[in-house]
């Protein structure tokens, strides 16, 4: 997953079709056609809505393009995040880039599915 400081995040994507979605907002309902980023909002980080949307996309919707989330982004959620969909994160200003990673280090496996990898450990080790 990449991390993104917000200093370092641009509104803007350069060269890239993005689209901004409102946590309010159905993904189901949205044209998709050519979209090539599409960012996140957390209003707050207590508001999980985002998570879902995510998900929606990735595993229902089939989009490939990258899932940014912005706004009130802590680094607790990362791991969460990726485990739903999304590429980036623009972490909120008081966050430390340099610990989020140790996130992703500290939990690097899981048993369940998520929208990633939809099959659950068990079943991954019994196919190999």
């Amino acid at each position: 997953m990449k991390i993104i400081a917000a200093h370092a995040n641009s509104t803007v994507a350069t060269g890239l079709i993005s689209l901004e979605v409102a946590n309010t907002e159905d993904p189901r309902k949205l044209s998709l056609d050519g979209v090539q980023r599409i960012d996140l909002v957390f209003p707050k980080f207590t508001d999980g809505r985002a998570f879902s949307q995510a998900f929606l996309l990735r595993r229902r919707l089939g989009f490939s393009g990258e899932i940014r989330a912005t706004g009130d982004v802590l680094i607790d959620q990362l791991v969460m995040m990726k485990r739903s969909g999304f590429d980036a994160a623009v972490l909120r200003a008081d966050q430390n880039v340099d610990f989020a990673q140790a996130q992703f280090d500290r939990y690097n496996g899981f048993y369940q599915g998520d929208a990633v990898t939809a099959q659950p450990a068990f079943a991954q080790r019994k196919a190999a």
